[in-house]
């Protein structure tokens, strides 16, 4: 006598599993199939335009994956340093050779670029406010410009290029290199050895560099307004009478939220490194641009909370 075979006892065949069949009891269901319909329609005709918008790879949806991917990465890992410096174990030695990294190597740099920009805007500042009769507010200007945007700005450029994209190079090797899988193996916590002194050397270094930046500034600007005309008295006396220490203030608490972002950007970057090196020099790139462009958003909101 012929025997039954129950169609919810099929078992797919190598073949059937190659083209993604799958048992579900009574009936066997092409996933693959499926999905070609759901997500991308059949032809123009049909102008499903609702089907195109939410398939993940859609110009619509990608942006939107990609930024609230980048912020939750970016949280999660703040969280993770935040908790990992109050309980985790101290690296002395990483967070020392990133604090000279970060900010003693970073310091003829920031005083060439610091110096030149007072220097421009002093050649600009001093030709109108002459011509006017203000001679007496050009160290004031100079000096609110560069204190509150010029120094703490450019200081977290400079650091964001240099500091940052080295940052995501060094770990994006090590990630591709599964030296990050080899910390693991050793009971070395990664955020431990690599995110924390990182953190640790941006927030502390860039105020520093910041200070450092309001001063070689300024010396700029008192350089170029001598050699235009404006006694050298009565800028140091604008600059006495109108800048407040709160312009000081306001400037490194910029430069604290910079050194956060550059650090943290770089090793989010460097840690989801693939690809091997094609993977390390885009992570590379994007760290620097997306560092750059979140200095500045950050630098309006700051400066409209604090001003």
């Amino acid at each position: 006598m012929r025997s039954r075979i129950s169609i919810s006892s099929y078992v797919p065949t190598h073949d059937a599993r190659k083209v993604g069949h799958r048992r579900t009891g009574t009936s066997i269901v092409d996933y693959a199939a499926l999905r070609r319909r759901v997500f991308a329609p059949e032809g123009p005709r049909r102008g499903n335009l609702l089907g195109m918008a939410v398939r993940p790879s859609s110009p619509v949806l990608q942006p939107l994956l990609l930024a609230f991917t980048f912020i939750g990465e970016c949280s999660i890992l703040l969280a993770q340093a935040a908790r990992r410096f109050v309980v985790g174990r101290r690296e002395v030695a990483e967070t020392l050779d990133q604090l000279a990294f970060v900010g003693a190597a970073s310091v003829p740099i920031v005083i060439l670029t610091t110096f030149f920009s007072g220097s421009v805007l002093a050649l600009y500042g001093t030709e109108l406010l002459v011509r006017y009769g203000a001679s007496s507010l050009v160290g004031a200007t100079i000096g609110l410009a560069v204190c509150r945007e010029i120094a703490p700005v450019l200081a977290g450029i400079m650091v964001a290029a240099r500091c940052g994209s080295a940052m995501a190079a060094q770990i994006g090797m090590m990630q591709v290199t599964e030296q990050v899988d080899a910390l693991r193996a050793l009971r070395v916590d990664p955020i431990d050895y690599l995110v924390v002194p990182r953190v640790i050397a941006g927030v502390v270094a860039l105020p520093m560099l910041g200070l450092i930046g309001v001063y070689s500034g300024l010396m700029g600007g008192y350089v170029v307004s001598l050699a235009n005309g404006v006694p050298g008295g009565a800028f140091v006396q604008s600059v006495k009478q109108y800048i407040m220490p709160w312009d000081f203030v306001g400037g490194l608490i910029k430069t604290v939220v910079f050194g956060l972002i550059v650090a943290i950007v770089a090793c989010q970057q460097g840690l989801r490194t693939r690809d091997g090196a094609v993977g390390v020099g885009r992570v590379t790139t994007n760290t620097v641009v997306i560092s750059m462009v979140l200095i500045y958003v950050s630098n309006y909101f700051i400066a409209d909370l604090l001003y």
